[in-house]
């Protein structure tokens, strides 16, 4: 009747049709200057987000710029998302990050990827509006044209915009494995809720375990 299809979520990555993805690995909320973090002194930075950055410097971004090396000397197309506006006073962002506050102006250096992992010149970036990149770019239209049906998803945060991503890829039909030690969010105990939420949505692995397999 119809056709073949996979049992599991389980498979290999197949490099001519796969794509990696960071999520909102940008200057906004990954950098100490960032605009989310404006007006906060050192005391209140360390106790809102003294535990996110640990993360941060203390393996996450290293692990982000492993998977980027690989990917990229695999051939694998690396794509990006920002929080971005497509306009200045951000009339166009949605309703949700309106009423957060959110506001990453068009151009702005709050809107640009971290120097760490900063994207090649050929590289794809998608400003987004919300917190799902399938529902405020045309991302999904793009990565058909390229090819991609396995998507490796990473970045920021794990249990807002990253496990939204995860799981529109999925009901959209791409097959996603989540890096699940090149994310954080805000505790451990956030991250270690929201993987055991989607994981009927997505194959999880390490960035060295994804590392050996696209080698």
């Amino acid at each position: 009747m119809g056709k073949d299809f996979p049992t599991t979520r389980e498979i290999p990555l197949v490099p001519g049709q796969s794509g990696l993805l960071f999520v909102d690995v940008q200057n906004f909320c990954a950098h100490r200057d960032g605009g989310e973090f404006a007006g906060l002194n050192d005391g209140q930075f360390e106790d809102e987000f003294g535990y996110f950055f640990g993360q941060l410097t203390g393996g996450i971004v290293a692990n982000m710029q492993t998977l980027q090396g690989a990917f990229r000397a695999a051939g694998v197309e690396v794509l990006y998302t920002t929080i971005e506006s497509l306009t200045k006073d951000g009339r166009d962002r949605s309703l949700d990050y309106k009423i957060t506050g959110f506001n990453v102006a068009r151009g702005s250096w709050d809107g640009k990827v971290i120097d760490e992992i900063a994207p090649g010149d050929d590289e794809i970036v998608f400003p987004k509006s919300s917190s799902s990149v399938f529902i405020s770019t045309h991302i999904d239209y793009v990565l058909r044209n390229l090819g991609i049906r396995q998507l490796v998803i990473c970045g920021l945060v794990t249990d807002q915009c990253v496990e939204s991503a995860v799981r529109d890829a999925c009901d959209l039909g791409y097959l996603v494995t989540l890096v699940t030690d090149a994310c954080a969010t805000y505790s451990q105990e956030r991250h270690d809720h929201s993987l055991r939420e989607i994981k009927g949505y997505c194959r999880q692995t390490t960035t060295a375990e994804l590392v050996s397999e696209i080698g």
